[in-house]
């Protein structure tokens, strides 16, 4: 089967989809597919180069907007081109940080409270809401724009920082807590990761990109706590419409889960959350792109009949 994996394009996450990209063709079965790298650049290059490519799939290794958002998703359903992880509205709702906490919240499910600014500025709320907060745009993703605050005089240069990569940004209360997150494929949850930042009271950008960065290990919860956990990342791949594969990111709060966000095509560098948790699963790199294929197949062919 020849496979593209496309990678690269034009959101602030490009040099972590090459990454990604890299690191799904060093560990493709070379005796069941073909890669062709597909680096995109700019929009208009996507459909021409899927073409001249004469790819039979499409492995995305797309970050944060025209990757993930639903646009690629819809590009290639046009042109009949199967492809990884979600379709097209799973995509989008995901990417859009404020909606899918909105669906969350109306389905029960615990998301950290906030503000969400467009065009507008408003200290006060923020005061009332109670610092320290984080700020963050609302598409986006790998924490790139994301900023601890502590005060007023801090705000106002974090919410520039964000506007210059979204016009929508939100205002989180920081809860202090356990990072945790929840990789699901095909449906399971597979084993929950706890993450610790070797160098900030977050996982940042650094943490998450730098060798030593976090410590990022299997976590042992308390069976209570442990299904509450896995309860709120199924409802959420769920109640969003993800398929194949997912990534819930969490923070354990006085022993309640509160869901941060869901990625829908997850990192998957050498650093990265899925592949960790897929190897404690007992999965190598090889046979998790092997699942996340052969179930992609399946689904785009039950969608598309």
């Amino acid at each position: 089967m020849k496979i593209g994996v496309i990678m690269g394009g034009i959101s602030s996450e490009r040099e972590v989809s090459l990454k990604t990209g890299q690191e799904m063709i060093n560990h493709l079965d070379r005796s069941r597919y073909e890669a062709v790298p597909i680096v995109v650049t700019q929009r208009a290059d996507l459909i021409t180069q899927v073409q001249q490519a004469d790819i039979d799939f499409a492995l995305l290794a797309l970050h944060g907007q025209y990757g993930e958002d639903g646009t690629v998703q819809g590009a290639l359903e046009t042109l009949g081109i199967p492809y990884t992880g979600s379709g097209v509205l799973a995509s989008s709702l995901c990417m859009n940080k404020q909606l899918s906490k909105m669906l969350l919240k109306t389905a029960g499910i615990q998301t950290p409270a906030g503000l969400y600014w467009k065009d507008v500025y408003d200290p006060q709320a923020v005061e009332q809401l109670g610092y320290p907060v984080i700020v963050k745009p609302n598409l986006g993703g790998s924490s790139i724009g994301v900023q601890l605050v502590h005060n007023e005089k801090e705000l106002l240069t974090a919410v520039q920082e964000a506007s210059h990569l979204d016009q929508g940004i939100l205002i989180e209360p920081y809860l202090k807590g356990t990072e945790l997150t929840c990789a699901i494929l095909d449906g399971e949850v597979l084993p929950i990761i706890g993450i610790r930042s070797a160098h900030s009271e977050w996982f940042d950008y650094r943490a998450k990109y730098e060798d030593g960065g976090a410590e990022e290990n299997v976590i042992e919860l308390p069976p209570v706590i442990r299904q509450r956990v896995r309860e709120a990342a199924l409802a959420s791949y769920q109640l969003l419409q993800c398929k194949v594969y997912a990534r819930v990111d969490m923070i354990l709060c006085q022993d309640m889960p509160y869901v941060l966000e869901v990625n829908t095509l997850p990192g998957m560098t050498a650093n990265s959350l899925f592949p960790k948790s897929a190897a404690a699963a007992g999965m190598t790199f090889t046979q998790l792109l092997d699942r996340i294929i052969a179930s992609s197949l399946h689904e785009r062919k039950q969608e598309w009949g």
